[in-house]
């Protein structure tokens, strides 16, 4: 199985973008459950992910719906990431068959996709601090996902 980071409605192209070139470096596989704030063909996806973006391995789906019908024919454990919850993603025991799923950017993920988590993770911030920016905290937890579950890239 390899690494999956769910991106749901995602609202800045450069984030995607990034994201997607850590999933070609990683040999993971980028969804990205639509609609994004953004055309996905826009230069600033393409700038920020570089000639990556064509390496990456993406997964569209239409909308919240689609992206559960395929987590559940995968049996795949859906492991969000989020301002809202007390447990550290460094204190949870990850998965092989782990979706780590991020939020909007400027929304965050809406009730439903949190009552359709089966864990919620925070990354723990300074005091005031509001959030990280997308990228940096996709990049975090796979790493600590595989770092945990002996990952490595293809």
């Amino acid at each position: 199985m390899t690494l999956q980071i769910a991106l749901f409605q995602p609202d800045i192209p450069g984030n995607t973008g990034s994201i997607l070139r850590l999933a070609a470096c990683l040999g993971a596989t980028v969804h990205v459950i639509e609609p994004a704030g953004f055309d996905m063909s826009d230069r600033a996806l393409k700038r920020a992910g570089m000639d990556y973006v064509e390496m990456a391995a993406l997964t569209r789906h239409l909308n919240w719906d689609a992206f559960e019908a395929w987590r559940n024919a995968e049996a795949r454990r859906l492991v969000l990431l989020t301002t809202k919850a007390e447990t550290p993603y460094t204190a949870h025991h990850f998965r092989r068959d782990d979706v780590l799923l991020f939020g909007r950017e400027s929304a965050g993920a809406p009730d439903h996709v949190h009552d359709a988590a089966d864990a919620r993770l925070t990354i723990p911030m300074a005091k005031g601090a509001r959030s990280l920016n997308l990228a940096l905290s996709a990049a975090m937890v796979a790493g600590e996902a595989m770092r945990q579950t002996g990952w490595a890239a293809p």
